[in-house]
């Protein structure tokens, strides 16, 4: 339980490493404008894949986690599903590697990836905040918190213009990142009781 919490911080900040030095090596790229997605495709494509991989791993460790504890309820169950479709679909989106570069070919689902993360990362906290709540108060109001601010930032996204999506859309996997931490630190936590006891 510890060790995998602890990956699962560990794959975010993968994430954010691979997105940092893609943001240097990858020429001619503006972070302010220039998406992830943008960075994901071309020569330095595996920079990013890397990370994106890393942070579908950190979402599976924490269904299984979740599996693992199960706090109870209905909505927890389905908040571990949840999970381990937002890790299928970060997956997804790092394999298919059809964004970023205008391709074309074949069915592109890229944007419908987008969207069913979108609507998942908004439901997933809800869903298991009630939970969450027996392991901590605090829990459950950082996850619904989460919640409500990803319902409120994400379709935003949108309508941005083309020149500042770019760091709206780190702002949103920041958002992402702080769900993993919570429910991390609740299993690290968790796991460390285990082992006193």
């Amino acid at each position: 339980m510890i060790l995998l919490g602890w990956y699962a911080i560990a794959g975010c900040v993968i994430f954010a490493v691979a997105i940092l030095i893609a943001d240097f090596v990858v020429p001619d790229h503006d972070w302010i404008a220039d998406t992830i997605s943008d960075l994901g495709a071309g020569r330095y494509e595996f920079i990013v894949d890397i990370g994106i991989y890393a942070f579908s791993a950190s979402l599976v460790s924490i269904a299984l986690l979740s599996a693992h504890v199960h706090m109870g309820g209905w909505r927890w169950s389905v908040g571990i599903l949840g999970l381990a479709l937002m890790g299928l679909i970060v997956f997804l989106i790092g394999a298919r590697n059809e964004y970023g570069d205008n391709d074309s070919e074949g069915v592109v689902i890229h944007i419908y990836l987008v969207y069913a993360l979108g609507l998942t990362m908004a439901l997933v906290p809800w869903l298991m905040s009630s939970g969450a709540d027996r392991a901590g108060t605090h829990y459950k109001k950082l996850l619904i918190g989460v919640s409500i601010l990803w319902a409120v930032s994400a379709p935003v996204f949108f309508f941005l213009p083309d020149n500042i999506d770019g760091v709206y859309e780190r702002y949103l996997g920041l958002i992402a990142f702080v769900l993993v931490f919570v429910l991390a630190r609740l299993f690290i936590r968790r796991g460390r009781q285990l082992r006193s006891q």
